[in-house]
């Protein structure tokens, strides 16, 4: 099965999927291996590779996963009426900062920077994406400017990239709140 084809959906996919997905939340997916991973989700490589046509696949498969999972909590987390952008910040970084948040944010840091390095491989565009989303969920603000959006996608994903690195929720929550100032 080519790498471009992607497979039918099954029940046994959708299960390898998920268990997959629960594997690389908690043990990344830079380093993932099919015969180890596969191994440990009760499946085998062969198995995993006709579900998904290659590694690849699967790989664009649990970064999907992950972006519905990211969006979905996002989505729940946005404004309903246009709010100041002070506000959906300060909703954003209380999702952001949540530690039982860490796996999936691990992951997309993991997916970012493998789509800046290997823009053709199976992360391809998947930073561009995740910033489009971002930015179109900070859309949801009341009267503000492109320039002030992408300020505020820059306060949040770099504060949380200090707080995965640093674990210190009390220092990167204040830098946030002190940005605030300048976003409005």
């Amino acid at each position: 099965m080519s790498a471009d084809v992607a497979p039918l959906r099954s029940a046994r996919r959708d299960e390898l999927l998920e268990r997959a997905y629960a594997h690389v939340l908690q043990h990344g997916i830079a380093a993932m291996s099919l015969r180890p991973l596969a191994r440990e989700i009760g499946s085998s490589p062969r198995v995993l590779l006709y579900l998904f046509g290659s590694k690849d696949g699967l790989v664009r498969a649990l970064l999907a996963r992950a972006r519905a999972d990211e969006l979905a909590a996002l989505r729940e987390r946005a404004p309903q009426e246009p709010q100041d952008l002070a506000t959906i910040v300060v909703e954003l970084w209380a999702w952001l900062a949540a530690p039982e948040h860490g796996g999936l944010l691990r992951l997309w840091v993991e997916a970012y920077a493998r789509s800046l390095v290997e823009p053709t491989g199976p992360w391809a565009g998947f930073a561009q994406a995740t910033v489009e989303d971002w930015l179109e969920l900070l859309g949801g603000a009341s009267a503000t400017t492109a320039a002030q959006r992408t300020l505020a996608l820059a306060v949040l994903r770099g504060a949380f990239l200090d707080l995965l690195a640093s674990g210190d929720a009390q220092r990167t929550g204040a830098a946030v709140t002190l940005a605030l100032g300048a976003l409005t």
